[in-house]
């Protein structure tokens, strides 16, 4: 019905625990993932889709680990069981955009992923997906038919390469930061230093980051040097 076209795939590792973190532009992207990856991969969708027949026994059942978007303990509980699909030693796969993007553009990533690469010790897998806006716009019902996608694997974000450099949170953006930019660099689409949602960027300086420890400040644009909730799509 449709031709997937695969890059990179060859990255993956055969077993053991991993982190894929892919741009959201259609309803679509984590079911088509789910179908071309050799492994099984648990994804975190939005507590809404339990409240549908028409997903809610479907989506468990293709291992969706339901987090409720308003955050607090029931969002904590959904990142604990991501955690543990990781120490089994399987794939997990969260939009660190938190939703779906209605203008193409690519947003601000979440921490979430980062947080859980850095307790666990796992790599994060960037992943770029370009034409499932195509086949299913994010207002379309029904996806078209005959059209064609590509989802690529870009390389592993590891996070030794953040830990001990600074506060933690800081550790968590850049390494989420340089996720992002591996995605921007897949799919060629236009950065937003704000989160999906958003209406105002906000840039400020590195003195300013480092004063507030207390709070994540917002990062600048993603550099390759360069909030425990990640929300699913909508």
């Amino acid at each position: 019905m449709w031709k997937i076209e695969r890059e990179g795939y060859e990255r993956l590792p055969t077993d053991g625990p991993a982190i894929l973190c892919p741009n959201h532009v259609s309803f679509l992207d984590s079911a088509f993932l789910m179908l071309t990856l050799g492994r099984n991969i648990s994804f975190v969708g939005k507590a809404e889709y339990m409240d549908s027949w028409k997903t809610k026994f479907l989506f468990p059942a293709m291992g969706m680990i339901p987090i409720d978007r308003a955050g607090g303990d029931k969002a904590a509980g959904a990142l604990d069981a991501a955690e543990a699909v990781l120490r089994r030693g399987e794939l997990f796969g969260i939009f660190p955009e938190g939703t779906r993007s209605r203008d193409g553009n690519l947003y601000k990533g979440r921490t979430g992923a980062a947080r859980l690469a850095m307790k666990v010790g796992c790599p994060i897998f960037p992943v770029g997906i370009v034409g499932t806006d195509a086949i299913q716009p994010p207002d379309a019902k029904l996806p078209k038919l005959f059209k064609q996608c590509t989802i690529t694997i870009g390389r592993p974000v590891r996070p030794e390469r953040y830990q001990g450099r600074g506060p933690e949170h800081l550790q968590w953006r850049s390494m989420i930061d340089e996720v992002m930019f591996e995605i921007r660099e897949i799919t060629g689409q236009e950065y937003r230093n704000v989160y999906a949602g958003s209406t105002a960027d906000a840039e400020p300086t590195v003195a300013a980051r480092v004063a507030v420890v207390s709070e994540p400040a917002p990062a600048p644009e993603p550099s390759r040097d360069s909030e425990l909730v990640a929300v699913a799509g909508n």
